[in-house]
């Protein structure tokens, strides 16, 4: 059915990335799929925005993305074979860019976060649905 599921998850809300990233082991798993799990960092590219953090700043938040992903992995019931990214730029950009460029065939995503609760969708999860080439499975995040 599916060969590469990839899952964007945002690691500041690790009780929804769990929930999503369970939904999305159970569909690999049924379906013999590899999963990518993608977080994305943020770029500050405005240049006023920027200015206010320190030289290297990018880089030491791109380490502790890719520090924390590994921990979230291996606290979690990750199928064997899942790999872990980490992107940088804008959220629903690079979320269609990691799907394309690993040629996966379903998106796995959550709804919003948990404070959002007045959108349907949030918005990058709504871009990604209007906008990526792929199947995407959207997961409703409950409180927990």
């Amino acid at each position: 059915m599916y060969k590469r599921i990839l899952v964007p998850i945002d690691l500041q809300d690790t009780v929804v990335a769990a929930q999503v990233l369970g939904d999305a082991a159970y569909i690999a798993r049924a379906s013999g799929a590899v999963l990518h799990l993608l977080t994305v960092v943020p770029t500050y590219s405005m240049s006023i925005v920027g200015s206010f953090f320190p030289d290297g700043y990018e880089a030491k938040a791109l380490d502790a993305a890719r520090t924390a992903l590994a921990e979230f992995m291996g606290a979690q019931d990750t199928p064997d074979g899942a790999k872990g990214h980490v992107a940088h730029g804008t959220i629903y950009d690079e979320i269609m860019k990691a799907a394309d460029k690993l040629d996966c065939d379903l998106i796995v995503m959550a709804s919003h976060r948990p404070e959002l609760k007045d959108y349907l969708l949030g918005p990058n999860a709504a871009r990604v649905v209007r906008h990526a080439n792929q199947s995407v499975f959207v997961v409703r995040a409950t409180n927990a």
